[in-house]
């Protein structure tokens, strides 16, 4: 006599669900046709680089929802990568910028939609200097070199007023908090 029908299901269903995690765990990007891949946590680093009252930022664009918003740069650590490592990366890859003073402020957890598509980061916040003093000086600094949004210093009151939108969400009232 057979197993029942719904025993080998749950058993080919385990093995199956064993099969992705250890896919997943040697670092396989590999799927499972019919299996949908479960969303990731996206961990980043951003820097908090401040002039006065007015925060480095660059320009980004919600097609969807028809919005400009700003961020701080920075971005994805990479496995194997501390924060502190990332944020170096990213701001050479970003603006061919050296940081210095680096100290952290914050951990915000962000769970939004961007293009229609579902996103949820852990960000490390971090205060930082830039070394070439130069960029300072400048009210628009340029645009990020990997992607060509535009980088500028914004006041810091456009975004706790509301005026500007500031991602991610809780960094302006973190910064004001700060004052």
């Amino acid at each position: 006599m057979g197993a029942a029908p719904g025993v080998v299901l749950v058993v080919g269903s385990v093995l199956l669900a064993r099969l992705v995690f250890l896919e997943h765990r040697a670092g396989s990007s590999a799927s499972v046709p019919g299996v949908p891949t479960p969303p990731a946590i996206r961990p980043l680093a951003l820097a908090i680089v401040r002039r006065d009252d007015d925060l480095l930022v660059f320009e980004g664009r919600d097609r969807t929802k028809a919005e400009t918003y700003y961020r701080p740069l920075g971005g994805g650590i990479e496995f194997g990568e501390t924060a502190v490592e990332a944020l170096r990366r990213e701001l050479r890859e970003e603006l061919a910028v050296e940081l210095s003073d680096l100290e952290l402020l914050g951990v915000l957890e962000n769970i939004f939609e961007y293009e229609n598509q579902p996103g949820h980061e852990i960000v490390f916040l971090y205060r930082a200097e830039i070394v070439d003093r130069t960029l300072y000086e400048r009210d628009e600094v340029g645009v990020v070199l990997d992607q060509g949004s535009p980088v500028s210093w914004r006041p810091l009151r456009e975004f706790a007023e509301g005026r500007l939108t500031l991602y991610p969400a809780g960094l302006a009232e973190l910064l004001s908090a700060q004052v």
